[in-house]
């Protein structure tokens, strides 16, 4: 198998995993018995994405919080229904959605479906799912090109791996108040090595819900409504594609009054941009840039 379609292969077991909108995915299943108590056998993938999302839930106090899916229900964001019961008691591991069977994630402990309890609430892989396909696409690349530079993009976060550049990858941070869109200049670029970056912004994936509001898909948990903090968009670089989206909405929901604190008490590389289309960045993100629009700071 070649590295582009190792990567098709992960992106689509993943998919097939974790998406909330196949009727056909085990989060899906997971999903329809939550609240049971129910005790079932999951993947591997299902099983490292809920422990990523009880950790990223404690790390960012309670911030990023998968359970959020009921409320994004309620705004008009529909994923498979989830009023069926299924079964997911597989009996062959190769039958557990996200299997392989070609050698990849070849250890016993991934081989094997295991046991977990389901959750209280139906929950929402959202970014975090995203960031983890990106992690094992690209640790499937890394084996297929050992110690080749590419670079991987889904959704706008990406990761970079292996021998880079010379001058590294050159990223730019969308300008989301820009009226040209995808063709306006960035407002800073990021110069990358290897790591990853993330961006969670309300500019793109915004609609009319169904009592008529605007609503976005970044919901505060506090509040179980789209968060309204005083930011469009905040972009996180780091070494993992999942934890840099788990930062970029915890960043997001800290709001613009404390989003620069937060960022410098943490060290980490963060770009925002407020509802006023002013540019802030933290020390760590000032250093990773390349170029900054100095007047678009605020």
């Amino acid at each position: 198998m070649n590295a582009w379609e190792a990567v098709r292969s992960e992106f689509g077991a993943v998919d097939r995993a974790l998406s909330r909108f196949r009727d056909d995915s085990e989060l899906t299943a997971f999903n329809r018995q939550a609240g049971t108590g129910a005790v079932i056998e999951v993947s591997w993938r299902l099983r490292m994405a809920l422990a990523a999302m009880d950790r990223a839930a404690r790390i960012t106090d309670g911030r990023f919080d998968a359970s959020v899916l009921e409320a994004l229900e309620r705004i008009g964001e529909h994923g498979a229904p989830l009023d069926a019961v299924r079964n997911l008691g597989w009996a062959d591991p190769r039958d557990v959605p996200g299997a392989t069977g070609n050698g990849h994630q070849s250890d016993a402990l991934t081989e094997r479906p295991v046991r977990v309890r389901v959750s209280g609430a139906p929950l929402d892989s959202g970014g975090i799912g995203k960031g983890l396909a990106l992690r094992w696409a690209a640790a499937r690349a890394e084996v297929a090109l050992p110690g080749v530079a590419f670079l991987l993009e889904s959704g706008g976060d990406l990761v970079a791996s292996g021998r880079h550049p010379s001058e590294g990858w050159r990223v730019g941070v969308e300008d989301p108040v820009a009226p040209d869109g995808l063709d306006a200049p960035p407002v800073a670029v990021i110069g990358l090595e290897t790591g990853a970056i993330a961006t969670s912004s309300i500019s793109v994936r915004n609609w009319t819900a169904p009592d008529g509001r605007r609503v976005h898909h970044l919901v505060d948990p506090r509040t179980a409504a789209p968060a309204r903090t005083g930011l469009i968009a905040v972009t996180v670089a780091g070494a993992d594609p999942a934890w840099s989206e788990v930062w970029s909405k915890a960043l997001f929901l800290a709001g613009r009054t404390a989003i620069g604190n937060e960022a410098r008490s943490r060290g980490l590389a963060a770009w925002w941009i407020d509802e006023a289309g002013r540019l802030g960045m933290s020390p760590e993100a000032r250093v990773r840039s390349v170029w900054v629009a100095e007047e678009r700071l605020g």
